[in-house]
């Protein structure tokens, strides 16, 4: 068999990812609740926890690695790269599920996504992240900017740690506030949308990471 033919006969059409290519060409996001199980999600948050007591942490610079400075006025979460040689069941089935979309992602519209890079992010209660671009000078390889919430089932609204995305509509700014629900996912432009994330009532856990070009 002619191997184009076998590959199209082998591609099956996912219609949650379907949906995710849809909004980002229509919006430049993607809001998806239920994004992973909740079993998942609850694997995750314990992992996330877990480490965060045992002190492996760090305050979150802004920056690339290359020039990265703290400024706690700018942002104030603490994080820690996951290394996706070196993960435990609940990082491997977030990581199944990242890779199944990217390779979707490459397939049906040709991104040309190569690498991934993600990290818990632990918000404590009053901090925040400023109003911010996903991409640096020195380095634009991010293509989608990737958060996964962690939250505990009873977040509310007036919890806060929302995150609002900066839209254009029409040549008018437009603010779209995201709440962080447990098991939601945003996926977003890296270099198109300015977002921020605002301060937070209680502590607020996600996964963010980005989906990079060559």
């Amino acid at each position: 068999m002619h191997v184009e033919l076998f590959e199209q006969l082998e591609f099956k059409e996912n219609p949650l990812y379907e949906r995710v290519i849809d909004d980002l060409l229509d919006k430049g996001y993607s809001i998806v609740d239920d994004f992973f199980p909740i079993d998942v999600v609850n694997g995750l948050r314990n992992d996330l926890l877990e480490k965060y007591e045992e002190d492996h942490f760090k305050k979150a610079a802004i920056g690339n690695f290359i020039n990265e400075v703290v400024k706690t006025e700018i942002r104030g979460d603490f994080i820690l790269w996951m290394d996706e040689t070196k993960i435990n069941d609940s990082q491997n089935k977030f990581f199944e599920h990242i890779n199944d979309l990217a390779a979707y992602l490459n397939k049906t519209c040709f991104l040309g996504i190569l690498r991934k890079e993600f990290h818990y992010a632990l918000y404590p209660e009053g901090k925040f992240y400023k109003r911010h671009l996903d991409t640096f000078q020195n380095d634009d390889r991010r293509k989608l900017s990737v958060v996964c919430y962690l939250n505990e089932d009873d977040w509310k609204p007036e919890d806060g740690g929302e995150l609002v995305l900066y839209l254009n509509d029409a040549g008018k700014e437009v603010a779209k506030t995201v709440y962080p629900l447990p098991g939601r996912a945003v996926i977003f432009e890296s270099q198109v949308l300015e977002h921020e994330v605002k301060p937070a009532k209680r502590e607020r856990l996600s996964i963010t990471g980005w989906l990079k070009t060559r």
